[in-house]
C-alpha cells in the first residue's frame, strides 16, 4: 500500500517589511566581478626530481584530462588541450592515439585535423603526416585549408612528383 506523501511545509516570513539597504541585481554582478578581479597569487611551480614524482605527476595530468573528456566528449578543445600536453611530455605516440580518439568523435573536425598533421610535422614525421592529409582530403575533399597545407608541405620537401599527382 502507497503511504500519502507528505507536503513540505512553507516558511512563513515573520517580517514582511522591505530592508532598509536595498541591493540591485546590478550590484551584485559588479560585486562578482571585482572579487574575480582580485589577484591570486599563482600556485608555487613544483619542481620534479625524480622519476616516481614525474609518473604520479603524469597520472594525475592523465586523469585529470580523461574525466574532462569523459565529461563531455564533443568538446574538441579538451582533445587538443590533452594531445599537446603530452606532446610537451615527449609522448608522440600518446598524442597521435589522442588525436585518433578524438577524430572518431567528430572527423569532420577541420581544426583537429590540422593540430594533428601539425603535430606530425613538428616532430619530423613526413610519412604520418601525409597519410593523415591524405585521409583529410578523402573525408572533407572540399576543405581548402587540407589542400592548401598538402601542397605548402611537398613544396617545403621539394617533393614536386607528388604535387603532379594531386
Amino acid at each position: 500500500m502507497d503511504k500519502p506523501q507528505k507536503i513540505p511545509k512553507v516558511a512563513k516570513v515573520k517580517n514582511k517589511a522591505p530592508a532598509e539597504i536595498q541591493i540591485t541585481a546590478e550590484q551584485l554582478l559588479r560585486e562578482a566581478k571585482e572579487r574575480d578581479l582580485e589577484i591570486v597569487p599563482p600556485p608555487p611551480k613544483q619542481k620534479i626530481s625524480d622519476p616516481d614524482e614525474l609518473r604520479d605527476y603524469q597520472h594525475r595530468k592523465r586523469k585529470a584530462f580523461e574525466d574532462n573528456i569523459r565529461k563531455n566528449r564533443m568538446v574538441i578543445s579538451n582533445w587538443i588541450k590533452y594531445a599537446q600536453w603530452e606532446e610537451s611530455q615527449k609522448q608522440v605516440d600518446r598524442a597521435r592515439s589522442i588525436y585518433e580518439r578524438a577524430l572518431d568523435v567528430d572527423h569532420r573536425n577541420i581544426t583537429l585535423w590540422l593540430k594533428y598533421t601539425e603535430l606530425e610535422m613538428r616532430n619530423r614525421q613526413v610519412n604520418h603526416a601525409r597519410n593523415l592529409w591524405d585521409r583529410a582530403v578523402t573525408i572533407l575533399p572540399r576543405a581548402n585549408q587540407f589542400w592548401y597545407k598538402y601542397t605548402y608541405m611537398e613544396e617545403m620537401l621539394e617533393n614536386v612528383a607528388a604535387l603532379a599527382v594531386m
